[in-house]
């Protein structure tokens, strides 16, 4: 007999096999992440909520806070911080973490105050959760910062972290997510993004604010088993999928609200070629591929300015989420994301998003919009 094992270093795996004569029926096993999964939503739940609590404190103070980094410092840490002491205390085995910040900065001369601020937000949110009955010390808060060292790979797993994705969409009251996934065997295999001011609801056509206030969606996806989205609140889950779309004409596209993040000229020409007719929805995050999964848009657009590289957490929990709900998710040149190679992505020009449908058009577009730009250089 021939057994098939759905190993974790592909796809969602690789196929390991052993054969035996007596028989040729095969057995297919399916990896499975249901627990790392609930883990995700849980530690990006409760950083969301952590985050949520700080930004209300922001956008209540005066104008001047606003100018001023340190409130979403403490955010982007305490999200840090909350996450890994989640996992670790869920998932403890062979604990990895990729992710954006350390603890350096914070163990300067002048960082005991930042560090005291960041170890109460910590605190509070494990005791509002109840799950946990700990009191971490400011010294315990650095150390789970610091757990996001690791510098990932192609081997084993790593959880991969933005605490914050999309500061200065925080820093403005607007868009940005808490950003979780995990890699196994240098591939995606489950993702969730906490994106706690997008509205529930689509928004396509009326932009980034929701008419009744009702706001913040977690999105979550494995390998194999789709994308859901469900309110922060914890009520249930639906399935999602990216939009059915097939006119360009009919569709609409994301981008970075900041022109520091893409070169917004770049996807305007491809939008022309493609013939779009909608305005760019513009909003900052992980939070497009949120909305993308649940078909807001059919096209999102990511051309970083000369020099800059990607970085694996800025892409790793929305890819999943959005090839999970259908769609397809390249570089310029049409390779899929390669995140097996450490903290960086090696990507040719930026990254297209949409779903298999409008895939080519864009695609082609993409190359001739390319090459035109260069060529006007």
């Amino acid at each position: 007999m021939m057994i098939l094992i759905w190993a974790p270093d592909g796809a969602a795996g690789y196929l390991r096999s052993s054969s035996s004569s007596s028989s040729s029926s095969a057995v297919i096993v399916a990896m499975s992440y249901s627990k790392e999964l609930a883990a995700a939503k849980k530690a990006a739940s409760l950083a969301a909520r952590l985050c949520q609590k700080v930004q209300k404190a922001l956008l209540q103070s005066d104008v001047q806070s606003k100018n001023d980094k340190s409130p979403v410092t403490v955010a982007d840490y305490g999200s840090q911080a909350l996450v890994s002491f989640v996992l670790q205390q869920e998932i403890p085995a062979d604990f990895s973490l990729v992710a954006e910040e350390d603890s350096k900065d914070l163990r300067k001369d002048g960082g005991q105050e930042t560090v005291e601020r960041i170890t109460k937000l910590v605190n509070d949110s494990i005791t509002s959760d109840g799950s946990y009955n700990v009191t971490l010390s400011t010294e315990d808060v650095l150390k789970a910062i610091d757990s996001g060292r690791s510098e990932g790979g192609s081997q084993g797993r790593h959880w991969v972290l933005d605490p914050i994705d999309g500061t200065k969409g925080f820093l403005r009251g607007d868009q940005y997510a808490i950003a979780l996934a995990l890699l196994d065997g240098g591939k995606v295999v489950l993702g969730v993004l906490a994106c706690p001011n997008l509205p529930l609801t689509s928004i396509g056509a009326g932009g980034q604010h929701s008419p009744n206030n009702e706001v913040g969606c977690l999105f979550f996806a494995e390998v194999g088993g789709g994308t859901y989205m469900q309110p922060l609140d914890g009520s249930s889950a639906v399935k999602v999928q990216v939009t059915a779309v097939e006119n360009p004409e009919e569709a609409s596209f994301f981008e970075s609200y900041e022109a520091a993040h893409s070169m917004h000229d770049l996807s305007s020409l491809i939008a022309q070629k493609l013939g779009v007719k909608a305005p760019p929805v513009r909003i900052d995050s992980q939070a497009k591929y949120g909305a993308l999964s649940r078909g807001d848009g059919a096209i999102y657009l990511r051309f970083p300015h000369k020099g800059y590289r990607e970085k694996i957490w800025d892409h790793a929990a929305g890819c999943i989420v959005v090839t999970e709900a259908g769609g397809v998710v390249t570089d310029a040149a049409g390779k899929p994301l390669d995140f097996s190679r450490g903290k960086y992505l090696d990507l040719d020009t930026g990254i297209i998003v949409t779903n298999q449908k409008l895939m080519p058009l864009l695609f082609s577009a993409v190359r001739e919009s390319i090459k035109e730009k260069a060529a006007s250089l």
